[in-house]
């Protein structure tokens, strides 16, 4: 894999695994089983919050530097992240009672993140990401790809809701 492409895949790879976490949310959410709803609906929390951290902190700033044009586009994606992060923070503070009576205002705002994230990720898939795998050179997308997997490296376990449970 040229290097080019490497920061791209880590993205990638990790829209990937947030979607694995959102529909394990979203099958307890249908099963109507409040604990493994809290610790996925955390978990997602979490693993989305250090994939948005690496997309401001370096992603997004290296593209700008580069393509003005795309300013736009990141205020939009900005905007999204955003709203997941308040929306699922809001639904973790709902759960945080365990009560069943929550779930059903926890499936709808999961449902509405979930649709909205899926239209984010083929805007920042289609176009951050093919940006900066274009328009960088070769050693800013190896510096590129490096700190953005400094920051994936914090991200909790991606298989694991249950050991990410464990330690609330």
């Amino acid at each position: 894999m040229n290097t080019g492409s490497e920061a791209r895949q880590q993205l990638l790879d990790d829209h990937n695994a947030v979607s694995e976490v959102l529909q394990q949310l979203l099958t307890a959410l249908d099963n109507r089983d409040v604990q493994a709803t809290y610790s996925r609906l955390d978990l997602l929390w979490a693993r989305l919050a250090v994939h948005i951290r690496a997309e401001h902190l370096h992603l997004f700033p290296a593209v700008l530097n580069r393509l003005s044009e795309a300013q736009p586009v990141v205020e939009t994606l900005r905007t999204d992240h955003d709203f997941f992060m308040r929306e699922l923070a809001r639904a973790v503070n709902l759960l945080r009672e365990l009560d069943e009576a929550n779930l059903s205002a926890v499936g709808d705002t999961v449902r509405e993140v979930a649709k909205r994230l899926a239209s984010h990720n083929d805007i920042e898939e289609n176009q951050i990401y093919h940006w900066a795998s274009t328009i960088l050179s070769e050693p800013e997308q190896t510096d590129l790809a490096a700190r953005i997997n400094a920051e994936l490296e914090n991200r909790p376990p991606r298989f694991s809701a249950e050991a990410w449970a464990n330690r609330l």
